[in-house]
């Protein structure tokens, strides 16, 4: 829609992963390179973490399509799956017979096949995206499928890829024995500013933009800071961001823009962003009570204005009644 405005030749912020138009950081590339590195050296297990959008799945991919023709592999990418599922979906991406009801007879298929690969001097590779929801009972099936390669060292790997949570998942003391199993970890970052920075850049020479100037310093700035250099938020933000500059005619996107989509798109940074609101400056001895004190006090100065109030009226009252037996007695 907006893409003429801006002189572009397709949206640069689409958040559909697109392998032609991948971004390498620092952090992204030392990850590719240690998730390559676990499959040369036949690691048998490999933990990747990182926060949402931060583009592991993405590697994943990467690593996929590297892959040749010696090396099977199966993708589980929900793995919120009931054991029966799990083991019917590992054996539908490996060519396998259906587990049907008997989990047994799959674990003898699958030991068949590892011994195959083995004798072919092949490999699997087994990739769980989403590792973090998992169940415990599930994290011990996959335990159990290591458990039939171990006769046939090296043809294995199993590559966990989750968000940090995972962490917590495999500290469960049932799981010990798959933890002291990973033999490689690697947590992926987030872009610092400068690299949300060429990462926008990039992403808009690729969709067609003859400068880097769509976006002001600031608003670059104001970026990061909104989405903490995850990939997917700052996709998310300047698609917006875009869209919002066209619908008003404008050559550059501005913070002002920014701090609109911000608020729009309820994204987690906001607070950081708007205008905090005025303090409302109270007495040292009001800022240093808490709560249920200040309504006590305030309870008791209520009541003593109303003592007051009344004390006032009954005086004057009294007085009234003085003067008056004073003008009838002559006193």
């Amino acid at each position: 829609m907006y893409t003429r405005h801006y002189g572009l030749t397709k949206p640069p912020f689409d958040t559909t992963p697109d392998p032609g138009v991948v971004f390498m950081s620092e952090a992204h590339k030392e990850a590719l390179s240690v998730l390559r590195y676990g499959v040369i050296e036949r690691k048998q297990y490999l933990l990747l973490t990182g926060d949402v959008g931060t583009g592991k799945t993405t590697l994943l991919n990467m690593l996929i399509n590297s892959l040749n023709d010696r090396v099977h592999h199966c993708l589980i990418s929900n793995p919120s799956l009931s054991v029966s599922d799990f083991y019917r979906t590992l054996a539908n991406g490996l060519d396998l017979p259906p587990p049907g009801q008997s989990k047994a007879q799959f674990l003898v298929d699958f030991g068949v096949f590892l011994r195959q690969c083995r004798r072919q001097n092949k490999r699997l590779l087994l990739f769980i995206d989403e590792a973090h929801v998992l169940s415990v009972r599930l994290l011990e099936e996959i335990r159990l499928l290591s458990n039939q390669a171990m006769q046939n060292q090296g043809v294995l790997s199993i590559f966990l890829v989750g968000q940090p949570e995972l962490n917590q998942r495999l500290g469960h003391q049932r799981l010990l024995p798959l933890r002291q199993r990973i033999g490689m970890r690697f947590h992926l970052k987030a872009f610092d500013q400068d690299e949300t920075i060429s990462y926008i850049n990039f992403r808009l020479r690729r969709a067609g933009a003859t400068h880097t100037g769509l976006f002001t310093a600031q608003a670059l700035t104001m970026i990061h800071k909104a989405s903490r250099g995850v990939p997917r938020l700052i996709n998310t933000l300047c698609d917006q961001a875009l869209l919002t500059g066209f619908a008003e005619n404008k050559a550059v996107i501005d913070t002002a823009t920014i701090r609109d989509c911000v608020r729009e798109l309820h994204i987690p940074g906001e607070s950081t962003l708007l205008p905090l609101p005025k303090k409302q400056i109270l007495p040292m001895w009001l800022r240093n009570r808490s709560a249920a004190s200040l309504w006590a006090g305030l309870a008791a100065l209520i009541l003593a204005l109303v003592g007051v109030v009344l004390w006032h009226d009954i005086f004057s009252r009294f007085s009234a009644l003085t003067q008056h037996i004073r003008n009838i007695t002559g006193l």
